[in-house]
This record gives structure tokens, sequence and C-alpha cells, in this order.
């Protein structure tokens, strides 16, 4: 009796592990499965356009877009920052539309977006980065025909500081680029973070370091070393770019996946002079889903217009709530990968970057 007690509860096996591990990764990619066959089939609606698009460098978007364009224009041609002028005069577009207008844009672009106007050719830019950069799109967006933001409070922001028109425009995902996949040992955690840390971020993790100390975490981007508890968490980091194809791997492989927002306050990693707040969901919300992976997610305003939160997506305030719902569905694996699931049918029904150039395309 004394030898079957220690059978009973000896540690597991390497073996034992990498087979509970292994059923439990087939029966969540069976589910993901499962749920992209009741996928509704999109078809956009061909526009006769001439598109010239001009990207940010920042493929998790720029490709997802240049996809989408060229599912729903007659043409697509992509250009640079550099050279957006020139491209626009020689192959002549019926719109010339410019993802963000920031960071590799060089400090002719104002110049040559009023260059592209004086060719008569309407242009458009998307504001993705909102509110953070208000320094800089405050000026931009009045030289622009149609601003189109990702942010609903920068909508009168803009139109007040003299943009022509503004259209609020969520952003979407690229489910050619993040969608579910099988994954190896290496890309499994229980908690997955990825993105800089800025400072309401390593806020909250040294808050919950005391927690975490005992979990399986990843946490990856720059500026970790922020962290006043690298004592705690420092083994978890893994400082540097994250490249989009081994995002989607730890996305996948992650129990959890945390989505914090940065902070909306003018600073040292923010040029938002004008204050402007943040209301709207970032990009990493439909990346996240589109995996198939639990997220939890710090609430913004708008959010319940686009998921359900403890439907198909998680919500957190505190920092004391965020530890108690991380726990709960780390012992509660048929409740976590439903809501999964149920995150994952809906973005690709409501939010992929096709059916979202289309709503664009109306605009214009």
């Amino acid at each position: 009796m004394k030898d079957v007690a220690k059978r009973r509860h000896r540690p597991p096996t390497e073996a034992e592990t990498a087979y509970r591990g292994g059923y439990a990764e087939g029966r969540r990619f069976g589910g993901c499965q499962a749920m992209m066959e009741r996928v509704e089939m999109f078809e956009p609606t061909v526009r006769d356009m001439k598109v010239l698009y001009i990207p940010q460098g920042f493929d998790a978007i720029d490709e997802g877009v240049t996809l989408a364009l060229q599912q729903s224009v007659r043409e697509c041609v992509v250009g640079s920052p550099a050279t957006m002028l020139q491209d626009a005069s020689q192959h002549r577009p019926d719109l010339v539309l410019v993802m963000n207008g920031l960071h590799v844009f060089p400090p002719d672009h104002l110049e040559q977006v009023n260059g592209i106007r004086g060719l008569g050719i309407r242009t458009a830019v998307w504001f993705v980065d909102d509110p953070y950069f208000t320094e800089d799109t405050t000026t931009i967006c009045q030289h622009y025909d149609v601003v189109f933001t990702h942010e609903e409070a920068a909508v009168p922001f803009y139109t007040a500081h003299g943009a022509n028109r503004v259209i609020y425009m969520p952003l979407a995902v690229n489910p050619g680029m993040f969608q579910p996949r099988r994954t190896a040992p290496q890309h499994q955690y229980d908690i997955c973070f990825i993105g800089t840390g800025f400072w309401n971020r390593i806020a909250l993790f040294d808050e919950l370091a005391p927690f975490l100390a005992d979990k399986k975490v990843f946490i990856a981007g720059s500026q970790w070393n922020r962290l006043a508890r690298s004592d705690v968490l420092g083994r978890f980091i893994h400082e540097g770019w994250i490249d989009p194809g081994a995002t989607v791997d730890y996305y996948n492989g992650a129990k959890i996946v945390i989505n914090i927002h940065r902070t909306c306050e003018n600073g040292e990693d923010n040029r938002n002079t004008h204050h402007l707040e943040g209301h709207s969901i970032n990009p990493r919300t439909y990346e996240i889903s589109a995996c198939g992976t639990m997220q939890i997610t710090d609430a913004r305003n708008d959010l319940p217009r686009y998921y359900r939160p403890g439907y198909d997506i998680e919500t957190f305030t505190t920092a004391a709530e965020l530890q108690h719902k991380i726990k709960y569905y780390l012992h509660h694996e048929e409740e976590r990968q439903a809501l999964a699931w149920r995150g994952l049918l809906t973005t690709l029904n409501q939010h992929t970057f096709t059916r979202r150039i289309a709503q664009l395309l109306e605009h214009v």
C-alpha cells in the first residue's frame, strides 16, 4: 500500500508532462479550428480605384492593409515615405493613403503631401498612434484631405485644430499573420506580455511580482530595465524586439496574454503635449484574440463596442483584480479556452483588415 501511495503522489515524469502538454495543446488548437469553420465569409466590393499606399514600416499593420487594399480596389501600389510625391507623380492614383505619417517619415513629409494635392490627387492619413503624439499630429492633420484616426476622442480634437474632414476608423488584424497555430514547448507559458516597458506597465508588474514569482512568465520588449522588482521578474525578461512571427508563437503558447495600454501622459515616452485622453483599444487587442488565446486587458471606454467583457475577452482595473482573474483562469481551463475561442470568432467575423478597409473606402 505504501508503494501505491508513493506512485500516486510522485511528481510526473518528463514524458507524462509532455503528453499532458501535447494533449492540452491539441485540444486548444482543435477548438480554434472549429471556430474558424464558423467564420462568416466576407468578399469586399472591388472599387474602381487606384490607391497608392504609403506604409509606416510596421509589418503587423502594413501587410494587412496592403493585402486588404489589393482585394478591395482595382489597383494598389505600395510606395515609400521618402519618395511619396515622386511615387504619386509616376502612378497617378485616385487616392494616396498614408499610414500614420510619423516616426519613419522624412522632414519634407508635409511638403510632399502638399505637392501631391497640387497634382489634384486626394490624400488621406490614418493615425494609429493616437493620442500619444499630438505635438506632431495636430500639424500633420491640417495637410490631408481626409484624416482617419483609431482614437475616438481625437475626432473633435482634430476638427478643432483645422483638419478638413476627420473620421473615426478603428484598427483591425491581419489574420494571415495573427492566427492559431500549434506551438512547441519553448513557446508555452502561463502568462505572456510583449511590449515596451512604459511606466504604467512597469508599475503594474512590480506590484504583481510576488504573485508571479512561482508562475511560468514571458515578458519581452525594451525598457524593462526600469523594473524595481527585477530580483523577482528579471529571469522572465527577454529584452529587445520580438518579430511578429515569434510574437504569434508566444501568443499561441500562452495560457493567458496580458494587454496593457500605454499611459497617455505627456513625458518621457509620449509627445502628447495636448494631453488628449485615450478611449480606444490598441491593435494588440485584436492580435491576441486572433490567435485564439485568453486575453485580459485593461478596460478602455470603447472596448464594449468591439468585444463583450466576460464573454470573449476579460478585463481588469487594478493589480489585485488582474491577479485574481489570472489565478482563476489558470485553474479553470475549460472556461479559459471557451472565452478565448469566442474571442477568436468575434475577431475573425468583425475585425479583420479586409472588413476595415472596406469601411474606410466608403468614406473616400
